[in-house]
């Protein structure tokens, strides 16, 4: 699988999309897709915009992950793009 290059200096590893599901199930699917990555992996979560934007980022964070970078698509949903930290 190619890996996928931005502007930074992070490449993604793994994507999930979230904007099928509600909260809390958002929070759920984001966690159980970060736990099949190894440490240092970077997860791009894709997620509608209103409560998951809220809500998930400052959730993942309590997990001891590292935020990266949300980027705004303009359509109504946002990447969160996330390290994954083990403790």
């Amino acid at each position: 699988m190619p890996e996928q290059e931005s502007q930074t200096e992070y490449s993604i590893d793994d994507a999930v999309d979230i904007t099928d599901v509600v909260c809390p199930t958002t929070f759920v699917k984001a966690k159980v897709a970060l736990e099949e990555l190894d440490d240092g992996q970077i997860l791009s979560i894709r997620m509608n915009d209103g409560e998951p934007v809220q809500n998930v980022p400052r959730s993942i964070k309590e997990e001891g992950h590292k935020i990266l970078k949300l980027l705004d698509n303009r359509d109504g949903t946002y990447n969160l793009i996330v390290r994954k930290i083990e403790e």
